[in-house]
């Protein structure tokens, strides 16, 4: 009886069964189940070129030597910007012939010449003022010749004296109103003190327009041949037409003719109506 008893009591042994391998649905099924507790990694973007390029663009990464060095840069390339302007405003007179240039600074001459006479003039009268034993008849003397001298600006009264006539044949009707405004600028700069253009006085405020088959002057039309009346001095008016891309160089490219002859007396004699001003008053007295 005790030996069937210990018999029954020892567990059976179970038999040794071969393990199968999985087959591949299972294996894939297997892993993806260890990895349904994980936290999934989010997909990773590759980056394009020109998200790279704009990446390292900006914001933009200057130094203080870069920054330096700019502002060098800017500052040379600004010095030969004007170094070559400069150059090319004097390209003109480069060109020019040695007794153009002689002309040409014989006429800077008399303006500074001209100048500095106004001021030894002007001179002049303050010291006369100052020592007159009569001061009051010395002022009053001194105010009819600016009175004569204004007049004369103004073009209220007539003048005469030495200058030039200037006579611009225009066959072709190629002159422009602007043409003539430039000859009368460079005869004001050379020093001339009354001018009468076809009849027509000019003062400060003159004006030209183009007008059909002419030119206007104040509202007053004018045809070629247009002929200057200057006074001034022959030797400062003369020369500046006559430098090289000037007035005359620039109407003989419009086919113009050009007449330029000195003289000891001029008369401008056409006037203009003083014009009373509406508000102005003196504030004299």
């Amino acid at each position: 009886m005790m030996a069937m008893s210990g018999a029954n009591d020892t567990p059976a042994e179970e038999p040794n069964v071969p393990e199968r391998p999985l087959e591949e649905g299972q294996a894939e099924g297997k892993t993806a189940g260890k990895a349904e507790g994980r936290v999934q990694a989010e997909p990773v973007t590759e980056e394009t070129g020109r998200q790279r390029l704009a990446a390292g663009l900006w914001p933009p990464r200057v130094s203080r030597a870069q920054l330096i060095v700019a502002l060098l840069l800017f500052v040379l390339g600004l010095g030969l910007a004007i170094q070559v302007r400069s150059n090319s405003d004097s390209s003109a007179l480069r060109g020019a012939r040695q007794e153009d240039l002689v002309r040409i600074l014989d006429e800077l001459d008399g303006r500074t010449k001209r100048l500095e006479d106004e001021k030894q003039r002007l001179e002049d009268q303050r010291r006369e003022l100052e020592s007159s034993s009569n001061q009051a008849e010395e002022a009053r003397r001194q105010t009819v010749e600016k009175e004569r001298q204004l007049g004369i600006l103004a073009g209220t009264v007539a003048a005469q004296g030495p200058g030039i006539t200037l006579k611009i044949t225009d066959p072709t009707g190629q002159v422009q109103s602007d043409q003539l405004l430039d000859t009368l600028q460079e005869l004001r700069a050379a020093g001339a003190e009354a001018i009468q253009i076809n009849g027509v006085r000019i003062v400060a405020g003159s004006y030209f327009s183009d007008e059909n088959g002419g030119v206007g002057i104040d509202g007053k039309k004018i045809t070629q041949p247009y002929e200057f009346k200057v006074i001034g001095k022959p030797q400062d008016l003369e020369p500046a037409l006559n430098i090289p891309g000037g007035v005359v160089q620039t109407l003989e490219k419009e086919q113009a003719t050009v007449a330029v002859t000195r003289s000891a007396k001029i008369v401008v004699d056409a006037l203009r109506a003083a014009k009373q001003p509406d508000y102005a008053r003196s504030s004299s007295g």
